[in-house]
């Protein structure tokens, strides 16, 4: 990293700049900070292709692309701003060396190694495609070595595989030691083969030191590569036959990813070792570690994987080349994707076979997807977050431009709909055939609605506090009364069941367990006193105990509340800012006696009870599981995963779901935090993922989740 130069901003998107990472032609790439201590790095474009509609359609392609990816060897996008006066994109930063470096520092890889990266950039690839992406420009720049395997960044000019490039005619975008044959005479109709072929001449280039067609000038190498045989002089003989496969000049020849992968793998594991798989055709006998060409290249040069000098044979001088390649790198390559020494990595696990076991599903179940939108006239009415409740196989959700709506849990097909005045929040829930939801008829009144869930007729309606919520707990309704005098509890029915009066301090309503609560600290606002958590019945509350000021309820364990108790209860006004929370407290509901359960270290993020294991999500894709009776840590996961969802566990199939904002799902093996399956992200979950934020839910054994304004249902069994 260098220090910022004059003319460098300070911060960009919130971010606090520390120095730049590296430039490129077309911007520059700098080391920030966000407030809660995370690092990024922040690309950021400079002032001339701003002005250019076609390179900011391109930027936001990347961006897109990058997040439509994020697997476990790409980089996941933190944040962007593409209709920014200069478009900037924020990624996850490692500290860290890109192959082209590492290869300089340290010398080609062993057998070993190659095995390892080949593996790591099969699968890379293999996300990238099922997200309907070809990378185009897969070199040694763009592949991060790091401790848990090599990451595969900057989708600067990547494209769907069905749609139209972003290239204009006489420029040609790529590196042309990387580029397949067809990306340098037709870029507009490459496919995922281009990738494979990239793929080739990385891994020659990683065994070597220098890739298959290089040549003194970028024009020559660009013939060479359409034209001429691969230079594969020093490849260890166990890879020559993928490499040869992967650099055929015909596409449809190339081998597919799963092959590729099934080849790798039988390479062998070890240096020393010998021996190899007999369709790989050669037989893998140690041999000396090649050294590299040691002519002396520039930092550019290494961060794009071009180097100069001389070769390992002659190449032959061409001078009628037709075409001019006109060649720009778009970035250089840097680390983007955060990791920690101390956590484990995501390992992926066979996905269960469908014969392992039955799953129990929704008659006539199938996998689909549906809108959460009602397009009416005139303006439509927002939900601040969209999202569904379900009871058994009932799914209910809220929408823009209605209140609610049934929607079949088999097949996603919207059975009723109703209101035209939809609210900040989804349905409230569902119990005993009724749906219950908000109504604000205008800015001083709101209601809580009783819905037939057969039909979506109105059955009752009563007004309630415009500022606080409504639970439901076993037996009936929880509310404060419009004049937030007393707490209300209504039954099935909409009768009065019972009121208490409110106290002279600041109470809401919660269900812990089942049982009312009002969770009440003194004055007029929440968090600046110690939380007092009150049982109520009919006419009088109950003061069980008092907990920390920022105490936050997760719910109840064996019939006791269960509280996180913060390590600090300041009052931080930074955005991303993460409280640490270092113990769980229960509360006995009879003598008020508070059990402190220290935690082994601080933990952050949204913690979410379920079966007596507490999840702390972190916003970063970070998974904790903590037993809630001991307090101890179960286990701790990485997914790399941006935005994750609350989780939704399946005793089933002992996984642990999460969904993010994209649509992507991941599956977690309940027990170890492993990565079980996951999925490519939605092609289009709509215009609200930035301000929606990701559910899932389970609907007997079925998947369904909320991205944007779409909701979808899919197997446990994961992809298919």
């Amino acid at each position: 990293m260098t220090p910022l130069s004059t003319g460098d901003p300070e911060s960009i998107g919130g971010y606090t700049l520390l120095g730049r990472l590296g430039a490129g032609g077309m911007g520059v790439v700098y080391l920030g900070v966000a407030a809660s201590g995370r690092q990024v790095a922040v690309k950021l474009v400079r002032g001339p292709y701003a002005q250019e509609e076609e390179f900011r359609t391109r930027f936001r392609q990347e961006i897109e692309a990058a997040r439509r990816v994020s697997g476990a060897f790409t980089a996941p996008v933190v944040d962007a701003d593409p209709d920014a006066d200069q478009p900037w994109m924020a990624t996850l930063y490692v500290p860290g060396l890109n192959l082209a470096e590492v290869v300089q520092k340290d010398g080609p890889l062993s057998l070993r190694e190659l095995r390892a990266l080949g593996l790591g950039l099969t699968e890379a690839l293999r996300d990238i495609r099922r997200a309907g992406l070809v990378h185009r420009d897969l070199k040694p720049g763009n592949v991060l070595m790091t401790e848990d395997g090599p990451r595969v960044i900057d989708f600067g000019i990547s494209r769907a595989s069905d749609h139209q490039s972003f290239t204009t005619t006489g420029r040609m975008i790529g590196t042309p030691p990387f580029m397949s044959p067809e990306q340098l005479a037709n870029p507009r109709d490459v496919t995922p083969a281009s990738d494979v072929f990239s793929l080739g001449s990385l891994l020659v280039f990683a065994a070597v030191g220098t890739g298959p067609f290089d040549a003194n000038s970028p024009y020559i190498t660009g013939y060479q590569v359409v034209f001429g045989s691969p230079d594969l002089d020093g490849v260890p003989e166990a890879l020559l036959g993928i490499v040869e496969r992967c650099l055929d000049k015909d596409p449809a020849a190339r081998p597919e990813l799963a092959d590729i992968q099934r080849m790798l793998q039988a390479l062998p594991e070890s240096d020393d070792a010998t021996g190899c798989s007999p369709e790989i055709g050669q037989s893998a006998r140690p041999r000396p570690r090649p050294t590299p060409r040691s002519a002396a290249t520039t930092s550019a040069d290494a961060a794009t994987g071009i180097r100069t000098g001389r070769r390992r044979r002659a190449r032959m001088l061409l001078t009628g080349l037709g075409a001019v390649l006109a060649v720009t790198g778009l970035w250089i390559g840097v680390g983007v994707l955060g990791s920690d020494s101390d956590t484990a990595t995501a390992t992926s696990t066979p996905t269960a076979t469908a014969g392992a076991r039955a799953a129990s599903l929704p008659g006539g179940w199938r996998p689909w997807r549906t809108k959460l939108r009602y397009d009416v006239k005139g303006v439509p009415l927002d939900y601040g977050s969209t999202g569904c409740v379900t009871e058994g196989t009932a799914l209910f959700c809220g929408g823009t431009g209605f209140t609610a709506a049934r929607i079949d849990a088999a097949s996603g097909r919207t059975l009723w709909r109703t209101g035209t005045r939809p609210q900040g929040v989804e349905p409230i829930g569902v119990r005993d055939g009724l749906v219950y939801v908000y109504e604000d008829p205008d800015d001083t009144i709101r209601r809580v609605v009783a819905l037939d869930a057969t039909t979506g007729q109105r059955r009752w309606q009563r007004d309630i506090s415009k500022s606080e919520t409504a639970v439901l707990y076993d037996g009936g309704l929880l509310t404060l009364s419009p004049d937030y005098s007393s707490f209300v509890a209504y039954g099935p029915s909409g009768k009065e069941l019972w009121r208490a009066a409110s106290l002279d301090e600041y109470c809401t309503p919660s269900a812990l367990g089942g049982v009312p609560y009002a969770l009440c600290s003194e004055g007029n606002e929440p968090g600046k006193a110690p939380v007092e958590p009150m049982r109520l019945g009919p006419g009088s509350l109950t003061a069980t105990a008092t907990l920390p000021k920022k105490a936050e309820p997760l719910g109840a364990v064996g019939g006791q509340p269960l509280f996180l108790a913060p390590q600090t209860a300041k009052e931080v006004y930074e955005a991303g800012y993460e409280r640490p929370y270092n113990a769980l407290l229960r509360v006995s509901p009879d003598t008020g006696q508070v059990r402190r359960i220290p935690l082994a270290h601080p933990l952050t993020g949204a913690a979410t009870l379920v079966d007596g294991v507490v999840y702390f999500v972190r916003s970063d894709g970070s998974v904790t599981a903590v037993s809630a009776d001991s307090g101890k840590q179960l286990w701790q996961r990485t997914t790399d995963m941006e935005s994750l969802s609350a989780p939704a566990v399946s005793a089933t199939y002992k996984r642990v779901y999460f969904s993010n904002r994209f649509g992507r799902l991941l599956a977690l093996d309940s027990h170890t935090g492993a990565e079980v399956w996951r999925t490519s992200a939605l092609d289009d979950p709509g215009d609200k993922v930035q301000n929606n934020p990701p559910r899932v839910l389970l609907v007997k054994d079925a998947i369904v989740a909320m991205a944007g304004d779409t909701a979808f249902s899919r197997s446990p069994d994961g992809p298919t």
